[in-house]
């Protein structure tokens, strides 16, 4: 059976996923209606409503993340150490899975500082993780 790490690494490569799909739908509809043409798209959205700036936004904090949190899975994982990972890797799946959905929902200052909590969650777990693992 699976360790919660693998689900956890597993779910946090499925929420990018999942972002990056819902963006090339969006964007497959604005070409499909002519509103943007299909070499018109820029990385960052820039030019579209406001929601997609924040959707490629939200999916690059998941890419930029990847490296940092599902890299010390995955060092747990391959070091057969999930027991240092196990008990927070949920939360570090349920913290970034909440700071992508309030990056979506609004660009407000509430919104902001609750993405950076959800955020900071997340960096309080790595920097745990960095000395568990060393």
């Amino acid at each position: 059976m699976a360790s919660h790490t693998v689900f956890a690494l597993t779910g946090f490569i499925a929420w990018a996923l999942f972002l990056l799909i819902l963006m090339e739908v969006i964007r497959a509809y604005f070409v499909s209606i002519r509103q943007v043409a299909a070499n018109a798209f820029k990385p960052d959205n820039s030019g579209l409503p406001p929601f997609m700036q924040r959707l490629a936004r939200a999916h690059m904090n998941c890419i930029e993340g990847l490296p940092i949190f599902g890299g010390l899975m995955a060092v747990a994982i391959m070091t057969m150490r999930t027991d240092v990972t196990d008990g927070l890797a949920y939360w570090v799946l349920a913290a970034r899975v909440a700071q992508s959905s309030i990056h979506l929902a609004s660009g407000s200052e509430t919104a902001a500082t609750l993405r950076f909590l959800a955020f900071a969650v997340q960096l309080v777990i790595a920097v745990y993780w960095v000395f568990k693992l060393s």
